[in-house]
């Protein structure tokens, strides 16, 4: 896998550890409903990971466009569909969402990239 991939996941995981070894109720229960809100529903995995993308895109929260690119490729999600996404996330955001775009294209050609 991509060097920037394997960068963010283990910086992720770790601190994710970190956190959680806090043992704060709130911090845990957010985390808790984030999990669960991603879960298959009405609407499936694939939906709500590109509805995350989206609105991670107009938030500009570069961690969690990274997230969601990477759940979205695991889920199958075609390049035609996430550039479709982003798209509407950059629409909707506007132009201070394009340095955020490129890093999105950057991040989601290193997941292509793992698979050669």
């Amino acid at each position: 896998m991509s060097n920037i991939v394997e960068e963010f996941n283990a910086y992720r995981s770790k601190m994710n550890d970190k956190i959680l070894a806090d043992n704060n109720k709130i911090i845990k229960r957010i985390f808790n409903l984030d999990t669960n809100a991603f879960q298959e529903g009405a609407l499936d995995i694939k939906t709500k990971e590109l509805l995350g993308l989206v609105a991670s895109t107009v938030l500009r929260c570069d961690d969690c466009v990274k997230y969601h690119l990477e759940t979205c490729y695991k889920e199958g999600v075609s390049r035609a569909e996430i550039a479709e996404t982003l798209s509407i996330g950059t629409l909707i955001g506007g132009t201070i969402v394009i340095p955020h775009l490129r890093r999105a294209y950057e991040f989601w050609e290193a997941l292509e990239s793992s698979e050669e």
